[in-house]
């Protein structure tokens, strides 16, 4: 039987009650099945452990980690903690000390969900967005300077490598490759930003010469969350930089119905390190604590974690059961108008999953 290591880090607000209830729905996986079991270990870095030690995470926290098959992360951010800390001190060590490059969201309008965009159509709106997720915008190159005075000066360096760009556009490229329609849009700002962002464009150039099977165009990152909105039907992959696509990926979410839906992962596509998945809704302090978060977030994370880990059938099972649970609207949490609690949404996939998982798992 293969054993599967995971590393569960909650992190702040919502996420520590999200991360636990996807590490019910993978151990009502294992209890069901003769080939896999999870073996937990649970790290209780973020806010509070901050607060105690002046560090969001150990020095040493990425060799703790290192040894895991994946990665299960809740949220970092809280209201007492500049958001500069919380971010660079949690998530994007784990995410540039493991060399996780491409970012992974997708989208798509679920059973059950009442989207914003009342003329579009489910088929309308599937998108997968692949965000650079190692350099460009939040390399974290810059400094400040004269603070407190009337000359202070305050700078943030967008870096850009060659290699780092081909990988993540060659990782879309292969990624459009395998999805029905073989379209990807490659997000640019070049009309602004003359000297990365044409790079980026000679680029993504390039490597498209090596996938002639894929259709591929360019779009200016303003102009693409109008096309986001007006022409969703045109639209399946995209990949865009660290900072262009996070916005991109947070308005795609909104369009799908609610942040608290949406999934990510942080791929070392070379698995050299374990990859990271986690939901994209962020800490939500205004509901901590009180059982209304919306945990489909984390159990779609869980989904793309089953997919990478090659456990295909776990994941079309688990994927199904939010299906279920989104098609029925009193399974609904608040961010979806609905009146459910984590816990009643948790115990209807964990149900589901109990209920399916012999012939799912066993095909």
């Amino acid at each position: 039987m293969k054993t599967y290591r995971i590393a569960t880090i909650p992190g702040d607000g919502i996420g520590k009650e999200v991360v636990p209830a996807g590490r019910q729905a993978l151990e009502a996986l294992a209890a069901r099945s003769d080939a896999f079991r999870f073996e937990f270990e649970n790290f209780d870095w973020g806010g509070d452990y901050y607060r105690q030690h002046g560090v969001m995470m150990p020095a040493d926290g990425l060799d703790a980690l290192r040894d895991k098959d994946a990665i299960l992360f809740g949220s970092a951010g809280d209201p007492h903690i500049p958001d500069h800390i919380t971010l660079w001190g949690l998530r994007l060590k784990i995410c540039q000390g493991f060399d996780q490059y491409a970012n992974v969201r997708p989208t798509r309008i679920l059973p059950g969900i009442d989207a914003p965009l009342k003329r579009c159509k489910p088929a309308d709106l599937d998108w997968v967005i692949v965000r650079e997720n190692s350099e460009g915008e939040y390399a974290g190159i810059g400094g400040r300077a004269h603070q407190g005075h009337p000359i202070e000066v305050a700078t943030d360096v967008s870096i850009m490598t060659r290699a780092g760009v081909e990988r993540v556009l060659r990782f879309a490229f292969r990624l459009a490759q395998s999805r029905p329609r073989k379209l990807l849009t490659v997000i640019t700002k070049s009309n602004a930003q003359r000297h990365a962002m044409v790079m980026w464009d000679e680029i993504a150039l390039q490597v498209s010469r090596e996938f002639p099977d894929v259709k591929w165009d360019k779009e200016l990152v303003d102009a693409a969350t109008a096309r986001m909105v007006n022409r969703p039907a045109s639209l399946d992959t995209i990949v865009a930089t660290n900072l262009h696509a996070d916005i991109l990926s947070d308005l795609a979410a909104a369009l799908a119905g609610s942040l608290g839906i949406a999934p990510t992962a942080n791929l070392d596509p070379e698995r050299r390190y374990p990859s990271m998945f986690e939901p994209i809704h962020g800490s939500a302090f205004d509901i901590m604590g009180k059982g209304l978060a919306n945990p489909v977030g984390t159990f779609w994370s869980v989904v793309m974690m089953l997919e990478h880990l090659g456990e295909t059938g776990a994941a079309k099972l688990v994927m199904n059961a939010i299906e279920q649970v989104t098609a029925n609207p009193s399974l609904h949490t608040g961010d979806l108008g609905g009146n459910a609690t984590t816990a009643q949404v948790t115990d209807a996939v964990c149900q589901h999953i109990a209920a399916h998982a012999r012939p799912a798992l066993a095909a």
